[in-house]
């Protein structure tokens, strides 16, 4: 189940970077494991807002965090990726709390009951430290994870609504592997999906990164997106959009519909058709159709038509 890492820590969106470290220590000094004494339920505690305060302090997994939401982002980001680069000792020694005691709560809060849990000793046989990215300053550092890869996949708006598999061709350690993929609905620009383990092998022997894909939407020119909406240009002769008519839509789904068009419709009107544009990667939402009204204004009239229009504009039209 997601968390809300904002509520976790007691802050909000428009809360600065200070006030976020200010919020955090007053928690970690609350429920660091020496203080709570072997209490599971203040372990968890701990764990959790030192996982908030990982992403919220760092400005591009913030900004990850922002655009994803929190079930989004927690489905694309492993603990690995939380912890990377976060150096919770130094943070610590900032905060006066230094190393926990011999054989104290600290170390049993994160599964090493029983063992010495100074920082220098605190690495890399607990799987959670690992995952810090080497910030507890021990004997034996976990191998460098390899670089992630981002790769953008042509999707047509069929694609992007029912879901598809492709194959791709990735490189690893310089050789090309071709690799099929399950892309599913919904994957709109500014979305992606992350394969554990499929981006650039690691240099020292560690794990390979992950590669993630995201989509490079295929259109015409009549038809844009926007979020989970589906734009569709309609051209409707001037004498239609002035004295209204019904006009004939097929869908990106291949839906005909038949819609109701109003006398004195406006050039760039939207009418909206509900349920008919993307469906959300998670649940059962679908985003709308809209469709925009594109007035035909005529570059040249007949002879007919200007005396029509000079008759027109006698009336005050």
């Amino acid at each position: 189940m997601s968390e809300d890492y904002y509520k976790i820590l007691g802050v909000d969106k428009k809360t600065n970077a200070a006030q976020v470290k200010k919020a955090y220590r007053k928690l970690a000094l609350k429920y660091h494991p020496d203080k709570t004494k072997g209490d599971k339920a203040m372990e968890a505690k701990f764990k959790k807002i030192s996982e908030a305060y990982a992403v919220l302090s760092d400005p591009e997994k913030k900004n990850q965090y922002d655009t994803y939401g929190s079930a989004d982002f927690q489905q694309r980001f492993s603990q690995e990726d939380i912890f990377k680069n976060f150096n919770l000792g130094d943070i610590f020694k900032e905060f006066g709390l230094g190393g926990a005691s011999r054989g104290g709560g600290f170390s049993s809060a994160f599964g090493r009951g029983g063992q010495q849990s100074s920082f220098s000793n605190m690495g890399g046989a607990n799987p959670f430290f690992q995952n810090m990215g080497g910030g507890w300053n021990s004997r034996q550092q976990a191998p460098v994870r390899g670089q992630d890869i981002e790769y953008s996949v042509p999707l047509t708006i069929n694609e992007i609504i029912n879901g598809t598999k492709k194959t791709i061709t990735i490189n690893q350690a310089g050789t090309a592997k071709a690799i099929e993929v399950k892309i599913p609905k919904g994957l709109v620009q500014g979305k992606k999906i992350r394969l554990a383990g499929k981006g650039e092998t690691s240099p020292g022997g560690g794990p390979a990164g992950n590669l993630y894909l995201k989509s490079s939407p295929v259109l015409s020119n009549d038809l844009s997106i926007e979020g989970n909406n589906i734009l569709i240009t309609k051209q409707v002769l001037l004498t239609r959009a002035l004295l209204g008519d019904k006009i004939e839509i097929i869908t990106p789904g291949n839906k005909t519909i038949n819609l109701k068009l109003p006398s004195g419709t406006n050039h760039k009107a939207k009418m909206r058709v509900q349920g008919h544009g993307i469906p959300h990667m998670r649940g059962s939402r679908c985003g709308d159709l809209f469709i925009v009204i594109n007035i035909d204004m005529p570059k040249k009239l007949t002879k007919k038509q200007k005396e029509i229009i000079e008759q027109l504009k006698e009336t005050g039209l």
